[in-house]
């Protein structure tokens, strides 16, 4: 009784905080077929209970596995990535949509044996997920794998204000009404990162992840991170790949802390939650980031940010020498010593109008708002100066820019000393913005 009672007083404060925080828990495949999936429920059923806001993206892999093996079917796989034809994708629809049932009932034969009996449970799924193909890579056609390209959060917030835990499958829809089959994985960081979820929960087949001795790796930083993904990538562990490359994604995106922890240990869950030295591993972010004004000295960081982006043909090619020049005109988000996103603004004062340049963002660093912190940067810059309006040249994120207020303009309305330099190869397309 005694232990019991101490466990109970060292939980609360855990109960406290956690409470009407937003958790994001990602449950793979193999751990819907593991024995101790049914206490693995139990444990969300509980953490809903307490005033947890959960979202639960499961996988499907074995499941699809088994329903390929049962029709005579093979997988074909490129980059560790499936690809999914016309027959795979029918495997992968009945996998999910029976494991979609399955989790429902199982949460709610769960709520009625928990400390609730009698409160309703709600489930809820839905086309949360806004999916793109991911195409032809090294000339291997995906067909109907694809990637995330948006999470609908503002729905899937109003379900989580409503006391509704949000089940979310790995599949996504296109605009077109195409399905695609997506990594859990992916689901779970850009899910975690854009509904701006307090923690990240990756269930493994292991304890957690480990070093090269085989012994639990209890704490990590996202930026120490680097040494042990190159590790796993060399001996091919590729779940221990994955889940860490996951959690420091979304750190990177803004999760203050992940967790991987073991779905084959019972109570794993409530052990890493609820007590001060856990049971799996902890990634959290451990470091710091500002926006400030670039200086001389960030020439190096700059070019080799904006490198890549001018090799693929998105961002004009720009000299040491004038980024040197032009070193005032930009704008920096700086993070831990390292430059991960930029852009610059060219005042036209006679036209009172400026031009929003070289606005880019690590790719590690995508998708956690960094461009519109610098946007708005950009914009304060602009109204110091007393201009009216922005404008910007694009070749590849027009819909980006026209979510943001940017209207599409003609050549004509650009001041004359850059539309007499304007890339009729590069075709681009221009858009301007009314500051208020």
């Amino acid at each position: 009784m005694h232990d019991y009672v101490n466990s109970l007083r060292h939980s609360l404060p855990y109960i406290n905080a956690h409470r009407e925080r937003t958790f994001v828990v990602m449950l793979p495949g193999e751990s819907i077929a593991s024995d101790n999936f049914g206490n693995t429920v139990h444990d969300l059923v509980l953490l809903h209970s307490l005033g947890v806001r959960l979202v639960l993206v499961f996988g499907s892999r074995p499941q699809i596995e088994a329903r390929l093996a049962a029709q005579g079917l093979h997988s074909h796989y490129h980059r560790d990535l499936r690809i999914t034809d016309a027959a795979t994708l029918n495997c992968v629809l009945d996998a999910v949509g029976q494991l979609r049932a399955f989790m429902e009932a199982r949460l709610s034969m769960d709520m009625a044996a928990s400390p609730m009996q009698g409160a309703r449970l709600r489930v809820a799924s839905g086309n949360f997920v806004t999916a793109r193909p991911l195409g032809v890579i090294d000339g291997v056609d995906y067909q109907h794998t694809g990637e995330v390209r948006r999470i609908d959060s503002k729905g899937i917030n109003r379900l989580l204000d409503d006391r509704t835990i949000v089940l979310l499958p790995p599949l996504g829809y296109s605009p077109t009404g195409e399905t695609f089959n997506l990594a859990c994985e992916d689901i779970a960081t850009r899910a975690a990162i854009e509904l701006q979820a307090d923690k990240l929960l990756l269930f493994s087949s292991e304890q957690g992840l480990m070093d090269a001795s085989g012994v639990l790796i209890r704490e990590l930083t996202a930026q120490h991170a680097t040494t042990h993904l190159q590790r796993f990538k060399e001996l091919k562990q590729l779940e221990q790949h994955e889940l860490l490359q996951a959690a420091v994604s979304a750190c990177r995106g803004g999760v203050p802390r992940c967790h991987i922890l073991s779905y084959q240990l019972d109570g794993a869950l409530l052990t890493e939650l609820f007590t001060r030295d856990g049971c799996g591993t902890l990634v959290d972010q451990g470091q710091f980031e500002h926006v400030r004004e670039a200086q001389i000295e960030d020439v190096g960081g700059l070019l080799e940010l904006i490198r890549p982006l001018e090799e693929q043909g998105v961002l004009v090619r720009r000299s040491r020498d004038l980024i040197e020049r032009e070193i005032t005109q930009f704008s920096i988000v700086e993070r831990d010593g390292l430059i991960i996103a930029c852009a610059a603004l060219y005042p036209f004062p006679e036209e009172a109008t400026g031009e929003l340049a070289c606005l880019a963002v690590h790719p590690d660093y995508r998708h956690g708002g960094r461009g519109d912190i610098l946007l708005e940067r950009i914009e304060q810059r602009a109204r110091a100066l007393q201009l009216d309006s922005l404008f910007v040249l694009t070749t590849r994120t027009a819909h980006w820019f026209q979510e943001r207020g940017f209207q599409a303009c003609t050549l004509e309305q650009l001041p004359s000393a850059k539309a007499s330099l304007y890339n009729f190869q590069r075709n681009s397309k221009v858009f301007r913005k009314t500051l208020s």
